[in-house]
């Protein structure tokens, strides 16, 4: 499967399925970007089973606003519709699979369980 392309409208609709989401916020002037581009476009047809998605942080400022993205490229990770990775900066292919494997990895009824327990202690 090739990346897809996220708008305002679709994000939510996308990440929040079961399964896992890779989000790549990007811009066209961004030469990191264009660097990783390739490397997300590699692990988007070696890892079909996950979507790997790309926002184009020109043409949708209002979800990197949402996502509070202050340095392009971002990479965002979500699982069962939940995020469970966020950093700036272009990653090397390896890299990107180590991130694949832990996300896969993760047990998420643990995170569930941890996200119940931080929110219990907000309030």
């Amino acid at each position: 499967m090739a990346t897809i392309d996220l708008t305002a409208e679709t994000f939510d609709e996308t990440v929040g399925k079961d399964g896992i989401v890779l989000v790549d916020f990007w811009a066209e002037w961004c030469g990191p970007c264009k660097r990783f581009a390739p490397i997300f476009e590699q692990s988007s047809e070696a890892k079909t089973e996950i979507v790997h998605a790309k926002v184009d942080t020109e043409d949708q400022q209002e979800l990197g606003a949402k996502f509070g993205v202050t340095a392009i490229p971002t990479l965002m990770a979500f699982r069962d519709g939940i995020m469970v990775f966020n950093q700036a900066g272009a990653l090397p292919g390896p890299a990107l699979q180590q991130l694949i494997d832990a996300v896969e990895g993760l047990d998420m009824d643990e995170v569930r369980e941890k996200i119940a327990e931080h929110e219990a202690a907000q309030h």
